[in-house]
């Protein structure tokens, strides 16, 4: 996706070899116009799909799957929260997972009315990295017994491993960038 590249450049900063925060405009501040635009293109990416859920993980996949759902008739958006809390359902699907991020790992949990397994459902993120937010929705779609229609992810980093690794396991991912390399001169896409 060509706008998301151009934005990228444009607003990114890379803080450290393997961050990149684009905060301005898609996970701190959002540019709404801009998030319509990428929900347009994940619907091109998975309009063979019949979507009837959408699943992200909290907090910075909302944004995208609620602008993304509107394409998909209004799919209902689930997302994963992160710790426990005291009005989540016993009744929940759960799932490890590592934050590199935050060098910290955490259980992500889902009530397991918000998922049937007749859903066919779309996971959503901002990032794909390491592949660990990820594998763990899938995990929960997994559980559910729901089919995973695919996934979609924002922004690749393709030099990292999650997504080839979860490729080779049969997830289909649709990135609408790839990032090959970063550094101080700048970014490399696939």
């Amino acid at each position: 996706m060509d706008a998301l590249k151009n934005r990228i450049i444009k607003d990114g900063v890379i803080l450290q070899k393997d961050v990149l925060k684009v905060d301005s405009f898609l996970n701190h501040q959002i540019d709404t116009a801009f998030m319509h635009q990428i929900g347009a293109e994940f619907k091109k990416r998975f309009e063979d799909c019949d979507v009837t859920k959408i699943l992200t993980i909290e907090a910075s996949g909302i944004a995208v799957s609620f602008a993304t759902s509107q394409f998909f008739n209004f799919a209902p958006v689930v997302f994963a929260k992160k710790g426990t809390a005291n009005n989540m359902s016993e009744q929940s699907y759960h799932s490890s997972v590592h934050s590199y991020t935050r060098n910290q790992d955490f259980v992500v949990s889902v009530a397991k009315q918000y998922l049937k397994p007749t859903d066919k459902v779309l996971i959503l993120d901002d990032f794909l990295a390491q592949g660990e937010a990820l594998g763990a929705l899938i995990s929960i779609v997994s559980q559910a017994g729901c089919q995973l229609v695919g996934c979609g992810i924002v922004i690749e980093k393709a030099y990292q491993k999650g997504g080839k690794e979860l490729r080779a396991q049969g997830v289909r991912i649709e990135s609408l960038v790839r990032i090959m390399k970063m550094s101080e001169e700048g970014i490399e896409f696939c």
